[in-house]
């Protein structure tokens, strides 16, 4: 046990209310399993013995007392606050499937659900598990498992809404499926434990965006699972968005495994919360599979951002890229870890992995710990890992070109964020981003 909760009677009375309510026997069974595992593991607060947070102190998380999200009562009330926070801080695109989730519970009210292509689906789970749809039956918890962690565990124990996503064999969604989770102010700190089940079939193309917002200054809990299965020769482009409000807590966990010759790609940027951890992890369970993970996050005040990524090479001929960047300002801190591993028989491997850093304040730290484990022959790998500000001579070079000093040390942290901007292919997104993000920079003059 790595940890005992010190505020563990609201869980327990959320729980208790929780599975009073009708569900699927599966579903019932597997909440039941995960509180057995949340009661017996706790959250990782524990400092020994405890790799994977080692450098993330998530005592605020376990001490505080966050009342379950999404109750019925509140469900009116919360949309219409929603709906006017949307319009600021989510990018709800005309021509996009949009599915809106506040504070954990599907919103038809401010959803779009377009008329999607014939043998695509996306619904709330909730919908998904009353309806027996195959998928959640055999593969709901199959890759992000309790057992896995304690946050993992008690977003298990209570699954009760999310995103359901199928895309059919051969088939090619036509356009960006966008789950938004929307949490809302309320008189107490909120927990949500919002779950997205995604299934790519055989020869299927998708893309997913995944956003995450909240009000300014509202103190509340995000506890995010996401998982996805890619079946062979099936792509998925997945965008995550992580903008959260100053105040709030988020822990995102997603677990993706992929068949022979499938394609993976994954664009994570992360801005706001008090205290933000990102655990993805990757398969590569098929000969021939690719994957290439980028991720560009920013931190200000005594932010912390924790991003662990991992991925598992398990078959030959398996291509991964990972490529991340942080922006630090004020007494923030950031975290990277995870590693690359290649399993024996995985030859011709070919992967490289990479974080750097911008470092604008002494006061600032980044953690960074990239690692490779490999146990093939035949095979390229690579890893590094920076952290400065930038050059001296840079700087006089933009300045010697009458660009003033204030001017030049924003072109040049922009300039280094949009080397992870510009690979987003969706024309409303990046324009999206690159406006969060300009308006984000911080003001600072390099000086030497």
């Amino acid at each position: 046990m790595t940890s005992t909760l010190t505020q563990f009677d609201q869980y327990a009375a959320d729980y208790a209310a929780l599975s009073g309510e009708s569900q699927h026997q599966r579903v019932r069974d597997l909440r039941a399993n995960a509180w057995r595992r949340f009661l017996d593991e706790g959250l990782p607060t524990a400092r020994r013995g405890n790799e994977k947070w080692k450098y993330t102190n998530v005592g605020p998380i376990a001490s505080a007392n966050f009342r379950h999200g999404g109750d019925a009562e509140d469900t009116a009330a919360a949309t219409e606050r929603a709906r006017e926070q949307l319009r600021g801080t989510a990018l709800l695109t005309d021509g996009w499937t949009n599915l809106v989730f506040v504070d954990g519970r599907f919103s038809a009210a401010l959803s779009s659900p377009l008329a999607l292509a014939n043998g695509v689906r996306a619904m709330s789970l909730e919908d998904a598990i009353a309806a027996g749809e195959p998928d959640v039956e055999r593969r709901l918890a199959e890759y992000a498992r309790p057992e896995d962690d304690g946050f993992v565990a008690l977003n298990t124990a209570f699954v009760r809404d999310g995103a359901y996503v199928r895309v059919g064999e051969g088939v090619k969604a036509d356009s960006p499926i966008h789950l938004v989770f929307c949490s809302t102010a309320s008189d107490e700190p909120v927990a949500t434990h919002p779950r997205t089940l995604v299934v790519a079939e055989e020869g299927s193309a998708a893309t997913i965006v995944e956003s995450y917002v909240g009000p300014a200054d509202a103190r509340y809990f995000t506890n995010s699972v996401t998982e996805m299965a890619l079946e062979r020769g099936a792509g998925v482009d997945h965008h995550r968005l992580l903008l959260e409000s100053e105040q709030a807590y988020h822990v995102g966990v997603a677990r993706v495994r992929q068949a022979e010759d499938s394609v993976y790609t994954s664009k994570s940027f992360e801005k706001g919360p008090a205290i933000g951890r990102y655990d993805l992890a990757v398969t590569l369970d098929g000969p021939g599979s690719y994957c290439d993970l980028g991720g560009l996050y920013m931190t200000s005040g005594r932010q912390h951002m924790d991003n662990f990524i991992n991925i598992d090479h398990a078959e030959p001929y398996g291509t991964s890229r990972l490529y991340y960047k942080g922006i630090l300002s004020g007494r923030s801190r950031a975290v990277f870890g995870g590693t690359v591993w290649v399993r024996e028989g995985a030859i011709k491997t070919d992967s490289l992995q990479s974080d750097k850093n911008l470092v604008l304040s002494p006061q600032a730290e980044v953690d960074s710990k990239p690692a490779l484990y490999i146990y093939a022959d035949d095979v390229k790998c690579g890893h590094g890992a920076t952290a400065g500000n930038i050059s001296e001579d840079t700087v006089f070079y933009m300045r010697s070109r009458g660009v003033d000093l204030e001017t030049a040390s924003r072109l040049l942290i922009y300039g280094f964020a949009s080397e992870i901007i510009d690979t987003v292919q969706l024309d409303e997104l990046r324009d999206f981003l690159e406006g969060i993000f300009l308006e984000s920079l911080p003001s600072y003059k390099f000086e030497f």
